[in-house]
C-alpha cells in the first residue's frame, strides 16, 4: 500500500463520514424524507460511545477489516486487522494515520476532515453537506449527500437499519466514480472506553521523515 493509497483510505473510507445536513441550495426534500434525515441525525447524536467491527472494500476490490471505537465528541479509533498495518485515530484535535508497514505517520486537523461533522459535540442541520437523495429499503433507508461547497469531491451514502435503528455503513464515491464501501457489524453503544484508545503519537525518531500533511 503506497502513501497515496494510505491517504486515499483516509479520504475515501473511514474518515469520510459526514453527517447528513440540510444545506442552503439542497434539493427540496419531502416531509417524509426530512423525517428520516432527522431520525438519522438524532440516532448519530445519541452515540456518545460505541464500538463494533468494520469491513472496507476499496475501488479496486481490496478488502480490509478491523475494530471501530467512537467516543464523542471528537474521538475515534479504526484499528485495521493484520496484515493491513493501519491505525487511524482521532484524539479530538488531530486525525492521525500510522502505517506500520511503510513506517509512515500522517496527521490532519480534525476540523479539516468530514469526520469532524460526525464527531461534533452538537450535530447541526443547518451546515455541512447537501442531502441529494433519501432511499427506502425493505429493512431500512439510505441517505446520499455531498459537500455543499465542494461539489466535485464526490458523494457519500449512509445506510441505516430501522429495527433496531443502527448505522450499517457507508459508501463514498469519488469524482471518477470509484466507490469505497465500509460495512459495520455489531455497532453497539457502550461506556467506559479508555482514553488511551484515542491517543496516537508519532512512533518514529525525531528527524526521520516527521511532519504533518
Amino acid at each position: 500500500m503506497t502513501s497515496t493509497m494510505t491517504r486515499r483510505a483516509l479520504a475515501l473510507g473511514l474518515a469520510a463520514l459526514p453527517v447528513p445536513a440540510l444545506a442552503q441550495g439542497a434539493p427540496a426534500l419531502s416531509a417524509a424524507d426530512k423525517a428520516l434525515v432527522d431520525k438519522a441525525v438524532a440516532y448519530l447524536q445519541s452515540l456518545g460511545e460505541a464500538k463494533g467491527r468494520f469491513v472496507q472494500t476499496d475501488p479496486r476490490g481490496a478488502v480490509t477489516q478491523g475494530a471501530l471505537y467512537l467516543k464523542r465528541p471528537g474521538k475515534a479509533r479504526f484499528a485495521y486487522d493484520p496484515p493491513a498495518g493501519l491505525l487511524v485515530v482521532s484524539d479530538g484535535a488531530l486525525v492521525s494515520i500510522h502505517n506500520t508497514k511503510l513506517k509512515t505517520f500522517e496527521s490532519y486537523p480534525l476540523g479539516a476532515t468530514p469526520l469532524n461533522l460526525f464527531l461534533a459535540k452538537q450535530i447541526r442541520l443547518d451546515r455541512g453537506v447537501v442531502v441529494t437523495r433519501v432511499t427506502r429499503h425493505s429493512d431500512g433507508f439510505s441517505i446520499t449527500a455531498r459537500d455543499g461547497k465542494r461539489q466535485a469531491d464526490g458523494q457519500i451514502t449512509l445506510t441505516f437499519s430501522n429495527s433496531p435503528m443502527r448505522l450499517l455503513g457507508w459508501t463514498v464515491t469519488d469524482p471518477q466514480g470509484g466507490a469505497t464501501r465500509v460495512r459495520l457489524s455489531n455497532l453497539q453503544p457502550t461506556s467506559g472506553l479508555a482514553n488511551s484508545l484515542f491517543v496516537l503519537k508519532d512512533p518514529r525518531p525525531r528527524g526521520v521523515g516527521r511532519g504533518k500533511m
